[in-house]
């Protein structure tokens, strides 16, 4: 895969307890973007993430407390001078990095766009590498959001993106679990920049899965909440 050169990237993992999946991500990451900041914000794993994220370079910030959410929120407290673009990847090693210099180049290149996402429900989609329950949920929230929010997206919950640093300086999250996403979508749709897909491949996590059942209702909540603040 060939490198390219993205030193005012910055590219944010959140972490907790994902020692089998964080090395493989860093490792991938570092074969396609030629020094970007790596930020890991860990939410108090039990495991050896920690030591794995600083043995492959990257900056570990401690949360404080739980939460997908409240990982973002702190690592955009962490920004370095300097920086465009904040790439968001799960430490799990189901996104593949291929495609993160071709979102870049996207943002690039148009200026109209503030936020590329990958779509992972595309021709190559294989509904074992994300179980039936989750893909079902998935298609369920996507139609939500789009109807409550008027957030078009095949796949609003994606955790690879790369959004424009200019988009998110202001913005102050308050989702604090997976609901982060659904969230994100919306201020960067109401801030009036575009949001473009592309297809990706999305393979099976190393490691246990976070996303529960419950997680569903707290996602649908944000949705509802967002849709009331647009009257």
């Amino acid at each position: 895969m060939k490198k390219t050169g993205n030193s005012d990237v910055t590219v944010i993992i959140p972490t907790l307890n994902e020692e089998k999946g964080i090395g493989s991500t860093l490792r991938e990451l570092r074969e396609v973007l030629e020094d970007p900041f790596y930020l890991v914000v860990d939410g108090s794993s039990e495991d050896g993430t920690v030591r794995v994220a600083k043995e492959m370079g990257a900056e570990v910030v401690m949360q404080k407390g739980r939460g997908k959410g409240r990982a973002v929120a702190q690592a955009l407290e962490h920004m370095i001078l300097g920086t465009r673009y904040l790439v968001f990847i799960d430490a799990d090693y189901t996104y593949p990095a291929e495609y993160v210099p071709k979102m870049i180049e996207i943002l690039e290149e148009d200026t109209d766009v503030g936020m590329v996402t990958g779509n992972r429900f595309n021709e190559s989609f294989d509904l074992k590498a994300m179980g039936n329950p989750h893909y079902v949920g998935n298609r369920f929230l996507a139609l939500m959001q789009y109807l409550l929010n008027g957030v078009r997206l095949r796949d609003p919950l994606t955790g690879l993106r790369v959004v424009r640093w200019e988009v998110l300086k202001d913005w102050k999250p308050e989702a604090k679990s997976f609901d982060i996403e659904t969230e994100l979508n919306h201020y960067v749709g109401k801030s009036g920049y575009r949001i473009l897909e592309i297809p990706i491949r999305y393979r099976q996590r190393l490691g246990e899965k976070k996303l529960k059942l419950r997680h569903g209702f707290t996602i649908l909540g944000r949705i509802l909440l967002e849709s009331l603040r647009m009257f």
